[in-house]
């Protein structure tokens, strides 16, 4: 028999495994979004071979392998879920895959030493997406099952600051990572006042030679993955362990019983599915077009004025500070004024989300007609486009993941949150695909960035659109644990 609790605890208030699994969601979210944030930039500018001899990837190729990583990361929450809710149960397959996940951090941090540093990059990034990819829906699902029917008002409330502390580790991760992968000893910047503090550790460098590296930005986020495995342990005797349901789960997840809540929740999750083929670009298109904007803070902003901001920090800071900001002001603001007009449905969120994302895209590809033509404009137009593309998040994403778990049946949480993921698979899949597609021998794009542009904005229209008619046709059916 179990030592461990194996059903939620009778309380109107919060669950007491809550703040242990809210802790490990934030250093796991610095951990991944931290690697994320710098793998671009790594992959075009800096990956080199132990003789020191530059072996970088075109930036076309580097975009479609990106998002042919993040396709991977969350395609593998199928295997995990099927191995949480069948065999292992959710909190020892989220601690054994966990250990996974750091050592592919492992393999980052230590390429370049010594082998081929391809083979130690496609290696860590391999166990990178089974270890992460294997956790996502247990610890998305595992947050859900510490509640009943006593205290499922919370629900809603919990998932808002679960995915806010997946943001506020974003947050964190897209300052320091790309500032550890790229800040230079040069004159009259942040790297040259931080220097001296670090010099015992890094050594001595020259004037603009880069203080810390490769080596010291993947390392950090697997320091950090350590530790949300450490805190996630801690609060072993805190958490509601729903006992996996062993061979029956197969006959019971194939019954056409149980299928026809996935069968019903996959025509929602299909549209999701070009939601995440849009919106992982800020990692890659966005990026790119970072670089050809004046990226300097205004001089009275303090400690960073007169400091321009690297490329590979634009959407990795800005994307997770608005979602900080726009989480409290839609579950508090926005949504109560806008029930007081129409009835706010799940859905409906979800449908004012995708056009909004379409007037996002449609700011960074006019945005390009401008670089296109010999301009030099402000960063700022591309945060005006992240902060929609944000509130377009908050709008689809966050609604999804409440919506799929109260319309999964009882037995199938983990395995209906990892077909929520897998929505972030195929979208990515897509994307990737579009672009070895448009792949010329050459490494550069059969399109060229603005047109790209439109062609996504275009897409998220027409799935707009045609989403309309979907929600209001859809009939929602809840699940939640007895206590």
């Amino acid at each position: 028999m179990s030592k461990y609790r194996n059903k939620p605890l009778q309380t109107e208030g919060f669950p007491p495994g809550i703040p242990y699994i809210i802790g490990n969601e934030a250093a796991e979210r610095f951990s991944f979004y931290g690697m994320k944030s710098i793998l671009l930039v790594f992959m075009t500018t800096y990956l080199m071979q132990p003789d020191g001899s530059l072996d970088v990837f075109s930036i076309k190729e580097a975009e479609a392998w990106n998002h042919l990583f993040v396709a991977s990361a969350y395609f593998f929450p199928v295997l995990g879920g099927i191995l949480a809710d069948a065999f292992l149960g959710k909190y020892l397959t989220i601690i054994i895959l966990s250990l996974v996940y750091c050592l592919g951090h492992g393999c980052l941090a230590f390429m370049g030493y010594s082998g081929d540093t391809r083979l130690w990059l496609f290696g860590g990034l391999a166990l990178i997406a089974i270890g992460s990819g294997g956790i996502k829906p247990c610890v998305s699902s595992h947050v859900g099952d510490q509640f009943s029917e006593h205290n499922k008002t919370l629900l809603s409330k919990v998932f808002g600051w679960f995915y806010f502390s997946i943001n506020l580790g974003a947050f964190l991760s897209g300052l320091l990572t790309p500032f550890l992968l790229e800040a230079k000893n040069s004159a009259n910047s942040i790297g040259e006042s931080i220097y001296p503090y670090v010099k015992f550790v890094v050594g001595s460098k020259n004037p603009g030679e880069i203080i810390f590296g490769p080596h010291y930005a993947f390392g950090l986020p697997g320091i950090l993955m350590g530790i949300a495995t450490l805190f996630f342990w801690l609060g072993r005797s805190d958490f509601a362990h729903i006992p996996p349901r062993g061979v029956i789960y197969f006959k019971e997840t194939f019954s056409r019983k149980s299928l026809m809540p996935i069968f019903r929740l996959s025509l929602i999750f299909s549209f999701v599915i070009m939601f995440w083929a849009l919106f992982d670009q800020i990692g890659t298109s966005w990026q790119i077009q970072a670089r050809s904007l004046d990226r300097t803070f205004p001089d009275w902003v303090p400690f960073f004025g007169g400091n321009e901001m690297l490329a590979s920090q634009v959407a990795a800071v800005w994307n997770p500070l608005f979602i900080l900001i726009l989480i409290p002001v839609f579950s508090f603001y926005i949504y109560p004024v806008l029930s007081n007009f129409i009835e706010l449905s799940p859905l409906r969120k979800m449908s004012i989300g995708f056009w909004v994302m379409g007037f996002a895209f449609g700011i960074v590809a006019i945005l390009q007609h401008f670089i296109d033509a010999g301009a030099f404009p402000s960063v700022g137009w591309q945060i005006l486009g992240c902060f929609f593309l944000t509130a377009s998040e908050v709008m689809i994403s966050i609604t999804c993941l409440e919506f799929a778990y109260t319309q999964a049946p009882r037995n199938m949480k983990s395995l209906v949150m990892a077909f929520f993921l897998l929505t972030v698979s195929l979208g990515n899949f897509l994307t990737s695909q579009v672009k070895f597609l448009l792949l010329e021998h050459d490494g550069s794009s059969k399109m060229t960035e603005v047109q790209e542009f439109w062609f996504w904005t275009g897409l998220i229209l027409i799935t707009a659109f045609l989403f309309r008619f979907v929600a209001r046709r859809y009939k929602p059916v809840e699940y939640l644990h007895a206590a």
